[in-house]
């Protein structure tokens, strides 16, 4: 989905340096990135690219001694620039995130019912019943059986999906514009997995959501997602609508992840992308990918790469940050030789 209106989120220019850890480069280096109501918009990339930190930085919830620049925009609203109480307001109401393991969201010792109405009474002001009521509710939404005997067990007596499926209602108790999606199936079964992301795909379509859905699985951001953010090293390397960024793939990156990537009927031999990604402690004078690029040249290693538009029309605007992405028939290796198949999921 594409909208001349204003981004709900809009990330511009964002460089985030934690200098306590004795990093040689950011952690995010000039990230650019959006989400409109009603969209999906994937972040996909490697371990260490970046990915958590760009949703931290949405909720402000980045280490006191990160040096911060650039822009973070929630509703035209600043959010590097807000003090404590309009955050609380913006965490509690406007922004929800999905954690990864969703049993550290939730208190061991305390009920399931206590965490879902907490909030509900003490941020929102609602009255105790009422927050039971909605609770009850939320649970019936998000598929948990019998909620009123949920509502009075601890989080070690439900298992994995329930507990996800728990703090999916958590997210939505507020009714908040955004939800922030962090790996949130990447520990369920994939049957559990398909289950939660109808879920969640039914809710953000209901409630008309702009959500920033992380994953590692590009297969999955394809399937999932309106556009996809495919970030290396703290940059945005190339962004596009799901569909033709994985029919048609302009980073080398894109294309290598792709390309190791197995598929179920696919008898095609799977290319590893060479050496391994970047940490802290590697710096760039260039690209950040050239050690690993089958097509880089000399120009690479010192040419710092800068999103420039695709322009393949009305209907591929996207972006790519390669001096090579735009040389279609250079010899040498080709990445760019498989069509991935799209079902949408959870639509």
């Amino acid at each position: 989905m594409r909208t001349d209106a204003a981004p709900l989120l809009h990330i511009a220019d964002l460089t985030v340096e934690l200098p306590g850890a004795g990093a040689r480069r950011p952690v995010l280096d000039g990230v650019d990135l959006r989400v409109h109501r009603g969209e999906v918009v994937g972040l996909v990339g490697e371990s260490g690219s970046g990915k958590s930190t760009t949703a931290k930085a949405v909720l402000a919830m980045l280490p006191d001694d990160a040096e911060i620049a650039g822009t973070v925009a929630v509703g035209g609203a600043d959010v590097l620039g807000m003090d404590a109480r309009t955050l609380r307001e913006l965490r509690a109401n406007r922004v929800s995130m999905v954690h990864q393991d969703p049993r550290s969201s939730l208190n061991p010792v305390r009920r399931i019912g206590d965490y879902l109405t907490e909030r509900m009474v003490h941020t929102m002001g609602r009255r105790p019943a009422d927050a039971r009521a909605h609770a009850l509710e939320l649970l019936t939404a998000v598929g948990i059986t019998r909620p009123e005997q949920r509502m009075r067990q601890f989080p070690h007596e439900l298992s994995g999906g329930m507990v996800q499926r728990v703090v999916i209602a958590a997210a939505l108790a507020g009714d908040p514009e955004l939800l922030l999606a962090d790996e949130a199936t990447s520990a369920l079964d994939v049957t559990t997995q398909a289950e939660i992301l109808a879920i969640l795909r039914e809710h953000q379509a209901a409630r008309g959501l702009g959500m920033l859905f992380i994953t590692h699985d590009l297969h999955l951001a394809a399937a999932y997602c309106d556009r996809v953010y495919v970030m290396y090293a703290g940059r945005v390397v190339e962004e596009r609508s799901a569909e033709r960024l994985f029919r048609d793939p302009r980073h080398p990156y894109t294309a290598g992840l792709l390309a190791c990537t197995p598929e179920l009927g696919d008898a095609r031999a799977l290319r590893p992308i060479p050496g391994r990604p970047p940490s802290l402690d590697d710096a760039f004078a260039g690209c950040p990918f050239v050690a690993r690029c089958p097509s880089a040249e000399t120009e690479c290693e010192t040419w710092r790469p800068f999103p420039r538009e695709i322009g393949g029309g009305v209907d591929d605007d996207g972006v790519v940050a390669c001096r090579l992405a735009d040389v279609r028939d250079r010899p040498g290796p080709d990445p760019v030789d498989q069509v991935v198949r799209i079902e949408k999921v959870g639509s």
